[in-house]
């Protein structure tokens, strides 16, 4: 991306490379007047009924988060008003990955779909699009605690070991959402993308950590509810974002389960209405019972418990020594040690050594092009592990610059060699390298040999992490995998465009004011060459009965519509939410 736009918010500014390869213009030019008419119908419906059953922040929270029900949100209005609250926005196409989703959440941004529903999925999309990710995910954020878990997801879930399944999971989802939204999508073709991710659903094997993740971030973050069994409130931004399932969610039929760990257990679908929900009690509990599911994973674990799973998931991953060094790389093989510890590690394929999340200078895939490998563990007969000895106490040890040494390590790896440099930073040693060396397991099986060139040998007594992804992203340029499948973009015929000016004289007039007499020629064009069209003529009655007036023209929309929903029973329950909320008009005090 040649130019990036940071909306002149410091979040927004702090992301790395390797995610601004996801971010894509608004082009807040290319939604059209049925667009932001869409937008209204839902942010009002949303209004009329979440202030009942959302969590007490979601209406202070929307002009918070910089949005108003009138129009669809602009991305600098909503960075504006995030950053007053630690937090920036971005646009994206459609699904991105989710190690990437969650690692936007650590840097505290929220990444929003640049693309809305279309009328025909005015109720509910599959798809990402910009009225699930702003009116259901911003709105909240202003409320701290729950901005700390969202953050602190993040930061967890950006460890997460995920498996070539999750990824072909991802690949399928996607597609399929693109399709749906597609305004002449060709019906076998949906019938077989829904086939397809009924069957990776059905064969994803042993769920990976990702997978176990998505589903608590799927019972909370998008689904949850908070509050009591028999009373609960509606936080979950897939329920704040639909107005099918907000209402629907509180029937008895929908259990409600109390929030703990158990979600694990329970999976989604997400072209379905979820049959039951959880209930936290409080934020604080959210957070709780991720720290108890974080205590399971690589990351926290290490140890050959991690190493397996960096092997299953065939991904780029990092082990970490106790002593610091982050060894980044595909992992293969291991030769197992005591205490659930490897007694050697291996990478093929390019690696990269860092400390601190920092690539060290030389170090790099260029360098390691060929992988890495070393011994873990501690010397035989030295009581004190290797990576807590001074240079003073190497060089009295025999392990000096220059010098020739032989490392035994109590799993019976050897290692001689001449000591060519020494690495020691924040007070312990990483890296010993050795030249003319040889590397011998406990059988006196050669590993490595003094013709394949210099030896990086890494130092530590256990492996303490293993987690997904590079330790030092952008040095590595995990540019990670991007999909090919593009969202669609349609180009309009003439007649769709006459629809469009008709939608904004309407709005024109609801900003304005001015002559209402207009409107009933916008209704005489929308009954001859929009027939088929409800939403337009139920804003018309809208302004009619408001301002009172031109009850005619209001009298026969009111039956056009009326018919409508009989001949049509799908449009029955949005007429008839239309027709309630004319009488029951939302306070426009929300309006920045």
């Amino acid at each position: 991306m040649s130019h990036f736009n940071d909306f002149g918010n410091p979040q927004v500014a702090a992301l790395p490379a390797h995610l601004k390869q996801f971010i894509v213009e608004q082009h807040y030019e290319h939604y059209t007047p049925v667009d932001h008419a869409v937008w209204r119908y839902v942010m009002r419906q949303n209004y009329s009924y979440l202030k009942d059953v959302a969590y007490y922040p979601y209406i202070p929270g929307l002009q918070k988060a910089g949005l108003t029900i009138e129009k669809i949100p602009n991305l600098q209005e909503m960075n504006d008003a995030l950053a007053k609250i630690g937090w920036g926005a971005v646009t994206v196409d459609g699904f991105i990955p989710p190690a990437a989703f969650m690692e936007y959440q650590a840097y505290r941004v929220l990444v929003i779909a640049a693309d809305i529903r279309q009328l025909k999925h005015i109720e509910y999309t599959p798809a990402p699009d910009i009225i699930h990710e702003s009116a259901g995910h911003a709105p909240i954020i202003a409320d701290k605690d729950y901005h700390e878990y969202l953050s602190y997801f993040g930061s967890i879930g950006a460890k997460a070991m995920f498996s070539a399944q999750d990824f072909e999971l991802y690949e399928a989802i996607r597609a399929l959402s693109i399709l749906k939204e597609m305004p002449d999508a060709d019906e076998v073709a949906i019938k077989e993308a829904d086939e397809l991710v009924a069957y990776r659903q059905e064969n994803m094997g042993e769920p990976s950590e990702m997978a176990l993740l998505s589903r608590l971030h799927w019972w909370t973050v998008e689904y949850g509810l908070i509050g009591t069994q028999q009373n609960p409130k509606i936080y979950g931004a897939g329920l704040l974002s639909s107005i099918g399932e907000s209402s629907s969610c509180m029937l008895d039929s929908v259990k409600k389960l109390p929030y703990t760990i158990d979600a694990i257990n329970y999976s989604y679908d997400i072209t379905k209405a979820q049959p039951q929900l959880f209930v936290t009690p409080t934020f604080q509990n959210l957070i709780d019972v991720l720290e108890a599911f974080a205590n399971t994973m690589s990351f926290r674990k290490g140890g050959i418990y991690g190493l397996q799973k960096a092997i299953d998931s065939k991904n780029t991953c990092t082990v970490v020594y106790s002593s610091g060094l982050q060894v980044t790389g595909t992992f293969t093989e291991f030769i197992p040690g005591k205490n659930e510890q490897p007694a050697f590690i291996k990478a093929t394929g390019p690696a990269a050594l860092s400390v601190d999340n920092k690539q060290l200078s030389g170090h790099g895939k260029d360098y390691h092009h060929h992988g890495f490998s070393s011994p873990v563990g501690k010397l035989k007969d030295h009581a004190m592990p290797l990576e807590n000895l001074s240079i003073e106490e190497l060089n009295y040890f025999g392990f000096e610059e220059t010098k020739e040494t032989t490392l035994t390590f109590e799993s019976g790896l050897k290692v001689n060699g001449t000591v060519k440099k020494v690495l020691h930073t924040n007070g312990k040693t990483q890296l010993i390298t050795f030249e003319n060396c040889t590397v011998t397991d406990q059988h006196g099986k050669i590993l490595f040999e003094p013709s394949w060139g210099v030896y990086d040998m890494a130092v530590g007594e256990k492996i303490t992490s293993v987690f997904c992804g590079a330790a030092d992203k952008d040095a590595f340029v995990e540019i990670a995998y991007k999909s090919n499948t593009e969202t669609h973009h349609q180009v309009y015929d003439d007649n769709t465009v006459e629809l469009h000016q008709l939608y904004q004289q309407v709005r024109n007039r609801r900003h304005t004011g001015g002559d209402f007499g207009f409107l009933g020629n916008v209704w005489l064009r929308l009954q001859k060459n929009h027939y088929n069209d409800w939403l337009c003529a139920l804003e018309i009655l809208e302004i009619l009965d408001h301002e009172e007036v031109e009850t005619d023209v209001a009298n026969e929309i009111r039956v056009f519509l009326e018919q409508k929903a009989i001949n049509q029973p799908e449009l029955k329950k949005l007429i008839s939410d239309g027709f309630y909320l004319i009488k029951h008009p939302v306070e426009q005090k929300l309006v920045v």
